[in-house]
C-alpha cells in the first residue's frame, strides 16, 4: 500500500473517531433514565437502576467499544502537540488520557455488562446475590481501581490546555471541550450533566472530525 494512501486511510479513521466518540457519548447518557430528576446514587440504587434496563446496556456495550476511539483521539492531540508550545502537555495528558479510557472499558465491563448477563436470572435468585452485587458496585477489593477513571478526563484537560497554548484549534473549539471533558465523568445519577458535558464536545469535536476526513480524501 502506497504512503500517502496509507496516510490517507489513516487520517480518515482519526477523523472517525472524532465524530463518533463523542455521540456515543450523548447517545449512552441520554438512554439513562430519570435525566430530569438529578441526583447522586448509592451503590445499591445504580444497582437497581441497572436491572432489566436493555437500552441502557446498550449504551454501555457502545461507551465500552468508545474507549479505542479515545485512545485514538489522546494519540492524535500529542501527536499534533509535538514540536509546539504545548508538546508536554500533549507527551503527559496522553498517559492518563489513556489509562483512564483503559479504565472506563474495564468499568463498563465490571458493572454494567456483568448486569446485562444477570437480567436473564429470575428475581428471587438475584435478590440472593444482591450482597455480592453490592460489594461490586460499591467498588471492594480490587475494583477500587476504577476510582481511577477520573485519569481520562484528566489527561484530556491536561492537553486541551496545551492546545489552546499552541492554538493548535481554534479557540472556541477548545474550550467548549475543554468545559465537556471535565464535566463529562459527573458521577451516577446526575447524568444531565454527563449528557450536557458531551453535547459541548461533540459541538467542538465533530467539525473537527470532518474536517481531516475532508483534507485527507
Amino acid at each position: 500500500m502506497a504512503p500517502n494512501t496509507l496516510s490517507q486511510i489513516q487520517q480518515i479513521g482519526t477523523g472517525v473517531a472524532f465524530i463518533v466518540f463523542p455521540l456515543v457519548f450523548v447517545f449512552a447518557f441520554a438512554l439513562h433514565p430519570r435525566l430530569l430528576r438529578p441526583r447522586l446514587l448509592r451503590p445499591e440504587e445504580i444497582m437497581r437502576r441497572a436491572r432489566g434496563q436493555k437500552l441502557l446496556h446498550l449504551g454501555h456495550a457502545l461507551v465500552l467499544l468508545n474507549t479505542g476511539f479515545l485512545i485514538v483521539a489522546s494519540v492524535h492531540f500529542m501527536s499534533i502537540l509535538g514540536g509546539s508550545k504545548g508538546a508536554w502537555a500533549g507527551f503527559v495528558g496522553a498517559i492518563p488520557a489513556v489509562l483512564g479510557a483503559i479504565i472506563l472499558a474495564a468499568d463498563k465491563g465490571a458493572l454494567c455488562l456483568t448486569m446485562s448477563a444477570l437480567d436473564t436470572v429470575p428475581d428471587a435468585e438475584f435478590a440472593a446475590m444482591r450482597p455480592g452485587l453490592l460489594a461490586i458496585f460499591a467498588k471492594k477489593g480490587w475494583l477500587w481501581l476504577l476510582w481511577g477513571i477520573v485519569l481520562l478526563p484528566a489527561g484530556f484537560a491536561v492537553q486541551t490546555v496545551g492546545l489552546l497554548q499552541a492554538q493548535a484549534l481554534p479557540t472556541w473549539q477548545s474550550v467548549l471541550f475543554l468545559v465537556g471533558v471535565l464535566f463529562v465523568g459527573t458521577p451516577d445519577g446526575l447524568e444531565i450533566v454527563n449528557l450536557s458535558a458531551s453535547v459541548l464536545m461533540a459541538i467542538a469535536m465533530v467539525p473537527y472530525g470532518i474536517r481531516l476526513i475532508a483534507n485527507a480524501l
